[in-house]
């Protein structure tokens, strides 16, 4: 398993930066659901140079490598031991409207938006920068197992959002969102096929947009049949 170190924030504290965040956005697979996006920016202090079982981001790493309740341990130590955080949130109807790119894209703007401080220096899960920001940025492809800062933000960000889905799952138990928090599953598609596309659903996503037109074409088809009787 590879963990992420704090060398690249280091550097930049030695070429004069002060405060350095990580960004990284979830949930952009799912069929439901937001896309979530976290900006962390670690406290310095508390991160030695050596990764040893007594440090507290021992653990850390990107949030698709650890399981819930190791998620649920981490986020407490990385909100105990950071400067500053921000989430943000962009709904299933944005992404719909702006597609799934952009709406990951304004969630990482919103999370940074969302700090008390603004960082001087931001690296970024991915290969696109940010628009609108005047601190210096860098994207780094598979970030979120290199940097510790953006590894902590996708723990953040993926704690959010699991959170939004246990909420949306109590409005709409049928989909079982709470298990597979939106994910296409095996069981989740078997859900939205028994029971249709609900008013979470992303209805830019093809399956979603599959699953539309066969409920569409069977209510036609019953419209049509119920007419000749």
């Amino acid at each position: 398993m590879h963990f992420p170190t704090y060398k690249h924030e280091a550097q930049k504290f030695a070429e004069g930066f002060r405060l350095v965040a990580g960004c990284d956005e979830v949930g952009m697979a799912p069929l439901a659901g937001p896309v979530v996006a976290a900006t962390v920016i670690l406290d310095p202090d508390s991160i030695g140079k050596q990764r040893s079982k007594n440090k507290w981001w021992y653990r850390v790493r990107d949030s698709k490598t650890t399981n819930e309740k190791e998620r649920q341990d981490l986020v407490a130590c990385i909100k105990d031991y950071c400067l500053d955080f921000g989430i943000g949130v962009v709904s299933h109807e944005t992404i719909d409207e702006i597609n799934i790119h952009q709406a990951g894209m304004l969630a990482m703007q919103k999370s940074v938006e969302s700090l008390k401080q603004q960082p001087d220096y931001l690296f970024l899960d991915g290969l696109n920068k940010l628009k609108r920001f005047e601190f210096v940025q860098e994207a780094v492809v598979d970030g979120d197992v290199k940097i510790l800062s953006i590894s902590a933000a996708s723990i953040i960000a993926k704690v959010a959002r699991d959170e939004i889905l246990k909420e949306l799952h109590e409005q709409f138990s049928n989909y079982g969102f709470v298990k597979h928090k939106g994910y296409g599953t095996r069981e989740h598609r078997a859900a939205l096929k028994k029971f249709g596309v609900s008013p979470v659903h992303r209805t830019s996503f093809t399956f979603v947009q599959q699953v539309l037109k066969s409920f569409c074409s069977f209510r036609n088809f019953h419209r049509l049949y119920l007419a000749t009787i």
